[in-house]
């Protein structure tokens, strides 16, 4: 499929798409014209890399990881390796210290909402 046709089924704009290219996130073969054509394995692909992103990871984390996770299901591949798992395990780590001090940040602002509705 089309650059194009791909933005348009994943919701990811055609120049994050070829940034996704230029950092081996995501591969399309050419056309004798030029065009990337992407296989349609590419749409799971590309909700995969949003995902991980969306989790934090940088683009370099994500190449690595992603040719140890299978698209369809998400789930592991048997390509994992010890260094892998132990970078994910800091991620992991990383993303709970997030979520910690999101959650404080919104019992200040819970405490903060209280105090200026009770006057």
């Amino acid at each position: 499929m089309r650059i194009g046709e791909l933005a348009r089924r994943t919701g990811v704009s055609e120049r994050s798409l070829r940034y996704y290219e230029s950092r081996g996130l995501l591969a399309a073969e050419r056309t004798a014209g030029g065009h990337r054509d992407f296989p349609e394995a590419a749409v799971d692909r590309v909700v995969r890399i949003q995902e991980l992103y969306a989790a934090g990871l940088h683009s370099d984390r994500i190449r690595h990881l992603l040719p140890c996770m299978r698209d369809q299901d998400g789930g592991p591949s048997a390509r994992a390796t010890p260094r892998l798992l132990a970078d994910l395990t800091e991620e992991r780590t990383r993303i709970d210290r997030l979520i910690t001090d999101l959650h404080r940040t919104r019992d200040t602002l819970d405490e903060v909402i209280e105090a200026a509705g009770g006057e």
